[in-house]
């Protein structure tokens, strides 16, 4: 058998409710390793959830940033996610998971127990 073909996509968001620290930048950190460990479980979950949830693989965090140049309260998240990609398949649509993941998360507001800032959320395909 082959493997499956894998649409890679990437989630982009900040998080207002998370001071960045320069421990997030070091990936062999206990934070990040935890942060991280956080944000997989979360977004897993609403991707479960969505259009694509019967194919979806999963979601990695590559790296966490500053949110923004005039709050260093905030903490942006970079994530590298995958579902599927078989003819059978429901298809990949960008526009459809942002709706999705904006809807799920209260208009772009709520992640679990973070905060979001609502002008943030990139998904790309």
């Amino acid at each position: 058998t082959t493997a499956a073909a894998l649409e890679r996509f990437t989630v982009n968001f900040t998080i207002t409710n998370l001071p960045y620290t320069s421990d997030l930048e070091n990936p062999d950190s206990a934070r990040f390793r935890s942060t991280q460990r956080v944000m997989k479980t979360l977004l897993n979950r609403l991707l479960k959830e969505s259009s694509i949830g019967p194919v979806f693989q999963g979601c990695e965090t590559t790296a966490f940033r500053y949110g923004s140049t005039k709050n260093r309260d905030d903490t942006g998240v970079d994530a590298m996610c995958s579902c599927r990609d078989e003819p059978s398949d429901p298809k990949f649509n960008r526009t459809t998971i942002y709706r999705e993941l904006s809807k799920m998360t209260d208009g772009i507001t709520k992640l679990g127990h973070y905060s979001l800032n609502s002008q943030s959320l990139y998904v790309n395909g």
